[in-house]
């Protein structure tokens, strides 16, 4: 076993040897990594000085806030290493909600509004379709939503056609967090950077990062969106890579934190736990990537194979290598779920998985409002192992012929 698995291997028997607690306890296979992820051991390690003994405020100039400001500025070097940004590119908020109204907000607010044009997708998240709303309804910018295919793909060619003289900004998510589908940002970056070079590109990358090689040069993106929890850090707390001469109106005022973007007392330990789980990914990705989708393989083998009515959603090959939604014809997704006890998933987004109507996102993708009402979103991660993928296949199957799918 070589240096670079080391980590890996660590927090899973750390977190493994608490799963066989909570195994006896019979909780349930946890297969809703793309809700949140459990706390990497070694974030949790990276935290815990700053929740005790260093208190500092990182902005003393004591030795309590210089130990403070050292830590965060390690982080921001993490974060930037994982997804190719320099460090002063890197911009901490409370999570990705934040991150996707400060890129939105930030960047159109910093000029005039009122003609503004904004594209986004149609299967975008709430905290980027609510923005937009919100722009729209207060400041009179326009927003076109650009439509994706049955797969949940959006077409660059349908950017291209969407574009108007007075587009200032297009937001595309680079993984979509239902169906696990690649979205061709770098086509669309690229195609954008030959016609409207002056035109605003973010991503809100919050399912990626951590699970795919992620590199902002690369996508070229101006703003990309990540969140801490999705990528075994904690909760709370997340960030904005900030191209080098964007410029962002603070949606926060205070004193100059964050080079002024974004104003009030860092959350210390949560970006410590950030960075440090940035590391763990940078560290463990080259084996961690292909490990999970033999899982997917191994997950979506498993439940259609005992289960021949299911039917899988989102791009077979361009997708997340964790997730993988399964529609169950003639019962719904919740109803499913009650009967698979041991199973902990979701019938799509964490925001909607409460809900009984179909998922917009499996709608704009054209599946049957009858079908999509039947989906479930199994999103495994770090500490899934095929013993848990094997678990889940025969809690869906008892429940399929509970429920009569069979």
């Amino acid at each position: 076993m070589t240096a670079v698995d080391e980590p890996a291997v660590a927090a899973s028997t750390a977190f493994r040897a608490s799963d066989d607690a909570s195994i006896a306890n019979n909780r349930p296979v946890y297969l809703d990594y793309n809700a949140t992820s459990p706390l990497a051991p070694e974030a949790l390690e990276a935290m815990m000085p700053f929740l005790t003994v260093e208190h500092g405020n990182a902005s003393s100039t004591h030795p309590y806030g210089v130990v403070a400001r050292r830590a965060i500025e390690a982080a921001r070097a993490q974060v930037a290493v994982l997804i190719g940004a320099e460090p002063e590119e890197v911009l901490f908020t409370s999570g990705g909600s934040e991150s996707n109204n400060l890129a939105l907000k930030g960047s159109l607010l910093a000029g005039e509004t009122s003609q503004a044009h904004v594209l986004i997708s149609c299967i975008e998240h709430p905290a980027v379709q609510n923005t937009c709303r919100h722009l729209s309804a207060r400041f009179g910018c326009r927003v076109t939503t650009v439509p994706v295919d049955s797969q949940g793909m959006v077409r660059p060619s349908d950017v291209l056609d969407a574009l108007q003289p007075e587009t200032r900004m297009i937001s595309v998510m680079l993984a979509n967090n239902e169906v696990g589908t690649l979205q061709p940002l770098a086509e669309i970056s690229q195609l954008l950077r030959d016609s409207r070079p002056e035109i605003l590109i973010h991503t809100d990358a919050a399912q990626a990062v951590g699970k795919i090689p992620v590199d902002v040069r690369r996508l070229g993106v101006d703003l990309l969106t990540i969140a801490a929890h999705k990528l075994c850090g904690p909760k709370g707390v997340g960030a904005l890579y900030v191209r080098s001469g964007v410029t962002l109106e603070p949606l926060i005022h205070g004193s100059g934190h964050e080079r002024g973007r974004r104003a009030g007392t860092e959350n210390v330990p949560g970006i410590v736990g950030l960075g440090a789980a940035a590391e763990l990914a940078c560290l463990t990705l080259g084996a961690e990537e292909p490990r999970l989708r033999r899982l997917r393989g191994r997950l979506q083998t498993g439940v259609c194979g005992a289960i021949p009515p299911a039917v899988i959603h989102g791009h077979p090959e361009r997708c997340l290598p964790n997730t993988l939604n399964v529609s169950f014809p003639g019962v719904t997704g919740i109803a499913m779920l009650e009967a698979s006890p041991g199973l902990a998933a979701s019938t799509g987004s964490a925001c909607h998985s409460a809900s009984a109507e179909p998922s917009p996102v499996l709608l704009a993708m054209g599946v049957a409002p009858e079908l999509a009402s039947g989906a479930i979103r199994l999103s495994h991660g770090r500490y899934t192992t095929e013993a848990d993928i094997d678990r889940a296949v025969d809690e869906l199957a008892g429940a399929s012929e509970l429920l009569g799918v069979v």
